[in-house]
């Protein structure tokens, strides 16, 4: 097989951190990876583009490919998404103190903004902010109720702040299909063009775009599996 496929061990795969090469097989790598949520190191596997144009089992490894991405719990490929499209992930997450200084931590952001109530109890707004990556790390957890199947980002294009958020707050999101992409010389994957809005303390079943409980304004495109 002409090429083998091998990660850039800096790089950051959704919430999990790559650490090392742990062994290969006949269709992917697997890795060990930290969870950048919990800290635990989990085993990370990704698969190998070139198994997909094998003359002999591409065909028979894209449907084992299919079958396992459907094991997330998704039956829903690129082909089923539509530009104009809107989805309610639904489920909503609540910040904690310590949850959100772990994880600030965990992105080596040492603002006091986010750390040091001393200071923060006579700035502002009286308490600490929680930090911006944060909330664009829950609005992505939230978006595989609807987006499961989205398993790399290829690109963030833009996105906006629009409101500080507080530990107590509960975090909800919604995402918008802005376009569908042809990724050139792939027939197995295609991207997504996908804007996701975050909200706190307010269900996103009306879609919200603008407001004061309004979060995150996030563009980026991600990758899922064709049928």
């Amino acid at each position: 097989m002409a090429g083998d496929f091998t990660l850039d061990l800096s790089l950051q795969v959704g919430k999990y951190d790559v650490q090392k090469l742990l062994g290969k097989g006949a269709t992917g790598t697997v890795y060990l990876a930290r969870d950048t949520f919990s800290g635990k190191e989990v085993a990370l596997k990704t698969i190998e583009p070139e198994v997909f144009s094998d003359p002999e089992f591409g065909s028979v490894y894209r449907v084992q490919f299919l079958n396992e991405a459907s094991l997330a719990g998704s039956p829903h490929y690129w082909d089923d998404y539509t530009p104009g499209e809107r989805i309610d992930h639904v489920d909503g997450m609540t910040i904690e103190e310590s949850c959100h200084m772990t994880a600030t931590r965990l992105y080596q952001n040492t603002a006091k903004v986010h750390f040091n109530q001393h200071a923060e109890k006579s700035a502002r707004f009286g308490r600490r902010i929680v930090y911006g990556g944060h909330v664009i790390s829950l609005a992505r957890a939230l978006s595989f109720n609807g987006l499961a199947n989205a398993f790399r980002i290829a690109a963030i294009n833009g996105g906006r702040h629009l409101n500080p958020c507080f530990a107590g707050d509960t975090v909800y999101a919604w995402s918008a299909v802005v376009e569908r992409l042809e990724l050139p010389g792939r027939r197995d994957a295609g991207g997504l063009r996908i804007r996701t809005y975050a909200a706190k303390d307010r269900s996103c079943a009306d879609f919200p775009a603008e407001g004061a409980d309004l979060l995150l304004d996030l563009d980026y495109t991600v990758i899922l599996p064709r049928r």
